[in-house]
């Protein structure tokens, strides 16, 4: 009977040992899935191999990423480019595909260098990527001071952009030319865990649930310098910390309008890409998206962005295609269909995770351009 007990005592203590461990890697995986490390490839993005350059075009190994339409980045340690189109036409071995070269912003594109295809197009700030005036600026948050780049306009409408995972403020300079053709004033925000600014409390990134305390900053920024309504144009976290701003804050009364790429609006399924892009085991992925959930403050009782279609107030336009593996198209799709009074869908198809500009600059623009026209 000793024998017995003490083998189930054994068995029992190897349990809670392995629980614990569980427990513990689980936990270790959510804290690297939650650390912000603006410039790392997302989930999803592949390597590419640069295997030759001429003027004006760039051959890179054929995969569905290297073939997708549009304007992109190409980045590497030290090195970044921009990429137009596919040539048709163009010669290449069975196993490459032309691009459009457009620039080689940093460093030198080399055969056998290994890139990957990115949202950013433009590096430095938007005087020196864009050759637009503009100010560095500091907004007051409730952790310190926010670094931000203001690009004046002749209106009183301000566009307060907010980027998302694996980008810095240099991504929404994408949309700054057309903002700045339509006189818009632009606020882009570096927020909590950015570079420069202040790191939360904990270290870690909470999905927009804590960080879109700094976007009602930008606001009551832009009210004493000015504005006197504002639209949220968020990517990715971004959107969704727009989206919590108009449902949470006290000035939400002088939101005109949302822009949302992208928006994170699955909390599930985008803990789970990144905890999966920190090469976290099969096993232990239950663990660590529940301990991420927990650790980022996404209790059960918190509802996530845009949960409840009922609380929206203002136009919301939605870009977000359904080859997103980081943030699911369907919630999208949901909302939009819930309110189709206030919301539009854009669905752009051929794009990856926070890539709607880049998978149709020009169709991106237009839908932009009727939505903020009657906001301005």
């Amino acid at each position: 009977m000793r024998t017995a007990t003490a083998t189930a005592a054994a068995v029992a203590t190897t349990l809670l040992g392995a629980g614990a461990a569980a427990v513990a890697a689980g936990r270790y995986a959510a804290d690297a899935a939650l650390r912000p490390e603006p410039g790392r490839p997302l989930p999803g993005t592949p390597r590419l191999s640069v295997h030759s350059t001429a003027p004006g075009r760039v051959a890179l190994t054929r995969s569905l990423a290297s073939l997708r339409p549009g304007t992109y980045g190409l980045a590497a340690p030290g090195v970044h480019a921009v990429v137009g189109p596919v040539i048709d036409g163009a010669a290449h071995d069975p196993d490459t595909v032309v691009r459009r070269l457009l620039a080689v912003t940093h460093g030198s594109l080399e055969p056998g260098t290994r890139v990957v295809l990115t949202p950013q197009v433009h590096l430095g700030d938007p005087g020196a990527a864009l050759g637009l005036d503009h100010a560095d600026v500091d907004v007051p948050g409730e952790l310190g001071e926010l670094p931000a780049w203001f690009v004046p306009g002749a209106r009183d409408t301000w566009v307060i952009a907010v980027h998302g995972l694996g980008a810095g403020r240099e991504h929404p300079m994408v949309v700054m030319p057309f903002l700045h053709r339509l006189r818009l004033p632009v606020l882009a925000l570096a927020y909590r865990g950015d570079l420069g600014a202040p790191a939360s409390p904990d270290g870690l990134g909470h999905l927009g649930e804590s960080e879109w305390r700094d976007v009602d900053a930008a606001i009551r920024y832009a009210l004493r310098y000015g504005a006197r309504r504002v639209v949220l144009h968020g990517w990715s976290t971004g959107a969704a910390m727009a989206l919590h701003t108009a449902e949470r804050s006290a000035l939400a009364g002088r939101i005109s309008g949302l822009v949302l790429d992208s928006p994170v609006l699955d909390w599930h399924t985008t803990l789970r890409a990144l905890a999966a892009a920190r090469r976290t085991p099969a096993a232990l992925m239950p663990f660590a998206v529940r301990a991420a959930e927990g650790r980022a403050g996404l209790r059960a009782d918190r509802r996530a962005p845009g949960a409840d279609p009922g609380v929206l107030r203002v136009p919301v336009l939605i870009f977000h295609g359904p080859d997103d593996v980081i943030a699911p198209w369907e919630p999208s799709r949901r909302l939009a269909a819930a309110r189709p009074d206030l919301v539009t869908l854009k669905t752009v198809r051929d794009a990856p995770h926070a890539a709607m500009w880049n998978a149709d600059p020009e169709g991106y623009e237009e839908a932009l351009r009727r939505f903020l026209t009657p906001l301005m």
